[in-house]
């Protein structure tokens, strides 16, 4: 067996890595570490995060350097501040008993006024990020002339990231490189293209099948409507009493907006994206790995250079666009030989992209319920029950405070008292989850047609009709549907006109339906919607008889509030007064839309 202790690194390396509690190498770096050692070439090293790339490079790189020497010698490219902060505090670690070694790392977000003064210090390893690194090319503050190795890690993420002129750039601009190390979690066209122009003979270094997630992690996911993510998001925090995870979204603002809410409502939560700076970025992952915050909301960039072990869950707020990122994702819980969850909130349109990961991470998906109230409740209890049996106060506590708890509480029965203790930690859950809805997919087509039909809609007036080219109820429908993304059974009874149209919709779907198309335009046109009921007769008056050809508002089929009529009367809350052929009726008198 490879040991630590059994490869030929300078004895410095070995003391250190021994300090560090390092005994048998993973996989990658079983592989990787004694052909560096031994007859150093180009090579690609191809493994999943967390699986301890940066030893894998950064101890034979180390190795290799010579401290004599006060010039840029070795240059490790990564794709996020926090990745860079994180191998050049490894590269510390692991070279502390090096005398005359010195390594900086550069990257944006910070003035690069202290950088310039680092890297004129004479640094024999730079570690950076492509961006700042070109920057204090072009001023000149730096060289890479003599530079023989050189490392691209994360190189499918920089790529994703738009780095490919940036890598190509500074691939150019080291004319004495000998080495090329690339390692990556993917082995893409991308990747393969830049090993094809600027690597020579590499040598290939895989561990396990591309893109096979951790035994050890539990692939849920969880089906909702649309409009009830986050809404599911909250079921799911809550019913995870004790969680330390990442939430992950698609963009920055919707990691913004989505932490934002569940800071208002009192989760200790956080955002951690690219136009955070990297101070207050900083601040988050000190938080984080202290535990004050029970999760971080994150980007996929900014997750990058995340590296903590014990994370017991993430959960995917949002499928990622690219299946292949889910590994990157999944693989922030397991680690170190410990289980870990990954829970996706997914539309019933998504579960088709579910079947799709399942096939490239090669592990089963397994579909859970979305908890009701009484199980949140439920849960919480057994969890605050827990914590009291295994709590362990301090032995002067007892002796300053019971003489007074006795007294206070002498005269009261124990079970009354433990019921009041648990109501006062229980309550706010008990209110919030009394009447709790059932967001699983699904649940509101029980009993109806039409999801929307019934009691509990809300019918909506949008200023998009046939003169922007919505010209049946199929198109309105399509275009609802797809800048929502909310299942088309929530929506039915569509009337369209000349300049507006109306529609109802679910009344726990109404609101999500409301911000989000307000915020969307149609061929350039801002969308504005409102509920029908607040349309006064002025504009295009869709509250008066017009007597049109197939009736209702004027034009376009109506229905009223209760039952289906197709005059050219108000629609009522009894169903419509006019005659079926749209000459028109009697005004209705009942509710007006």
């Amino acid at each position: 067996m490879i040991t630590f202790s059994s490869l030929s690194l300078r004895e410095e390396l070995t003391r250190a890595v021994e300090e560090l509690g390092f005994e048998t190498p993973t996989p990658i770096q079983q592989k990787v570490i004694p052909h560096l050692l031994s007859q150093p070439t180009d090579i690609i090293g191809l493994a999943q995060t967390g699986t301890g790339k940066t030893a894998a490079f950064g101890l034979p790189l180390l190795h290799h350097t010579d401290v004599a020497q006060r010039h840029v010698q070795a240059l490790v490219l990564s794709p996020t501040r926090e990745l860079c902060m994180q191998i050049q505090e490894e590269f510390k670690k692991y070279g502390k008993h090096m005398r005359g070694l010195k390594t900086t790392a550069v990257y944006g977000g910070v003035p690069i006024s202290g950088q310039i003064r680092e890297v004129k210090a004479g640094p024999q390893i730079i570690v950076a990020t492509p961006g700042r690194l070109i920057d204090l090319l072009e001023r000149k503050a730096l060289s890479l002339d003599q530079v023989q190795y050189l490392v691209l890690d994360e190189a499918d993420e920089m790529l994703n990231m738009g780095f490919r002129e940036d890598i190509e750039f500074i691939l150019k601009n080291t004319p004495e490189r000998e080495f090329t190390w690339l390692f990556s979690a993917t082995m893409n066209n991308d990747v393969r293209n830049i090993a094809k122009r600027f690597m020579n003979n590499w040598k290939e270094h895989s561990v396990a099948a591309a893109n096979v997630t951790n035994e050890n992690i539990d692939h849920q996911y969880y089906v909702t409507n649309h409009h009830n993510r986050f809404e599911t998001l909250r079921r799911l925090l809550d019913f995870t009493p004790g969680i330390y995870g990442i939430i992950f979204t698609r963009t920055k603002q919707d990691c913004q907006d989505t932490s934002e809410k569940l800071m208002r409502m009192g989760y200790h939560v956080s955002p951690l994206h690219g136009d955070m700076d990297q101070k207050m970025r900083s601040k988050v992952m000190e938080r984080f790995k202290s535990k004050a915050l029970q999760a971080i909301v994150a980007t996929d960039v900014a997750a990058r250079g995340i590296d903590v072990n014990d994370i017991t869950h993430v959960i995917n707020y949002e499928l990622p666009d690219d299946p292949e990122v889910y590994t990157h994702r999944s693989g922030r819980t397991g680690r170190a030989g410990k289980s870990g969850i990954c829970m996706s909130i997914v539309s019933p349109k998504e579960i088709s992209n579910i079947r799709q990961i399942e096939r490239i991470v090669k592990a089963r998906f397994h579909r859970s319920d979305i908890p009701d109230g009484a199980e949140v409740v439920r849960k919480r209890l057994f969890h605050y029950l827990e914590q009291i049996e295994t709590a362990k106060p301090k032995g002067d506590f007892a002796a300053v405070y019971q003489q007074s708890i006795h007294e206070r509480f002498d005269e009261m029965d124990k079970d009354e008292l433990i019921r009041r203790l648990i109501w006062l930690q229980l309550k706010e859950t008990i209110d919030a989850y009394q009447d709790a809805e059932d967001l699983n997919a699904g649940y509101e087509n029980k009993g109806s047609k039409g999801a929307a039909s019934g009691r509990s809609s809300v019918r909506l007036f949008i200023n998009l009709g046939m003169k922007d080219g919505i010209t049946s109820a199929e198109k309105l429908l399509n275009f609802i549907t797809e800048s929502t993304d909310i299942e088309p059974g929530l929506v039915d009874r569509i009337t369209v006109r000349d300049l507006s149209s109306f529609f109802n919709v679910s009344s726990s779907a109404a609101e999500f339906i409301v911000a989000t198309l307000s915020a969307k335009k149609f061929k350039g046109r801002k969308v504005r919607l409102e509920e029908a009921e607040q349309r006064s007769d002025r504009g295009d008056r869709p509250e008066r008889s017009g007597g049109g050809s197939r009736g209702g508002y004027g034009g376009g089929r109506s229905y009223g509030g209760g039952g289906r009529g197709e005059g050219g009367g108000r629609g009522g809350d009894r169903g419509s007064y006019g005659s079926r052929d749209g000459r028109g009726g009697a005004k209705g008198s009942g509710r007006r839309y």
